[in-house]
């Protein structure tokens, strides 16, 4: 599958000049006082970080977590509403957190049988994390449930640009902008050459969105076509994707669109 997003890979480095237009429908604006949006989840609450505090926003509700004797917060992986990753980088630790952001577990990887230095964290499946181990240069799986860390694949060798993750595939980009795929199984897919760009998001298995000149593209890979999506916002600093809603973050908060994709 993952061989057809070279082909993805290849529209974002063209122009997008005259990529056709999908309109989209505003359903509401959220104001968050925040210096980092995370996402949204499964249930519709908002996750977000200010002052290094980790908040998490529902109907009712307004909680919050932090740990000051770890420093700064790395990376927040929420694809798990029932448990919040947050990772440390700094203090090479994860904390995992229930729903109601009460610490249940804590990770030093430095202080495993075979000690991991971890530049990049997040969820996989069956109770696992994706890891970076920085020692070796390899992709890496945690079991959370035997401690126990296995290496996958080989190493690499032109570093590690930017990242995604989820429960069944590692991508990134190295410093050669060299687009990989890691499985859960250890097999290193080579996707090809892309345009280094930090606002993307892989929505399905066919279609990415992607940010340019502030300006927000969809592409889709079953009908190799490119569209503007028309949103009013001039500058933004980051978007999210979730069932059929864009989530546009300003400094004023979150507008949500409702989106039909093509």
């Amino acid at each position: 599958m993952f061989k057809k997003w070279l082909a993805i890979l290849s529209i974002l480095s063209v122009s997008v000049v005259f990529a056709q237009k999908i309109t989209i429908e505003k359903k509401e604006f959220v104001a968050l006082n925040a210096s980092e949006f995370i996402g949204f989840d499964s249930f519709k609450n908002y996750f977000y970080i200010k002052d290094n505090v980790i908040y998490k926003k529902t109907e009712v509700e307004l909680l919050q977590y932090q740990n000051l004797a770890l420093g700064k917060i790395t990376k927040v992986d929420i694809l798990n509403p029932l448990k919040v990753i947050v990772f440390y980088e700094e203090f090479n630790s994860v904390i995992i957190l229930d729903n109601f952001l009460n610490e249940i577990q804590k990770i030093e990887f430095s202080n495993l049988e075979t000690p991991v230095v971890t530049s990049a964290m997040g969820i996989s499946g069956q109770n696992k994390l994706w890891l970076f181990n920085t020692l070796n240069q390899q992709i890496g799986l945690y079991d959370l449930t035997t401690n126990q860390y296995q290496n996958l694949g080989i190493p690499i060798n032109d570093g590690i640009q930017y990242y995604q993750t989820d429960f069944n595939y590692f991508h990134w980009i190295d410093k050669q902008n060299n687009w990989f795929t890691c499985t859960i199984f250890g097999r290193i897919i080579a996707n090809g050459k892309t345009e280094f760009a930090t606002k993307s998001k892989f929505i399905s298995e066919n279609k990415i969105i992607f940010s340019k000149d502030d300006k927000l593209y969809l592409s889709d890979l079953s009908t190799s076509k490119t569209y503007e999506i028309e949103i009013v916002e001039k500058t933004f600093q980051k978007f999210y994707y979730k069932d059929q809603i864009l989530s546009i973050f300003t400094d004023q908060g979150i507008t949500n669109y409702k989106i039909t994709l093509p």
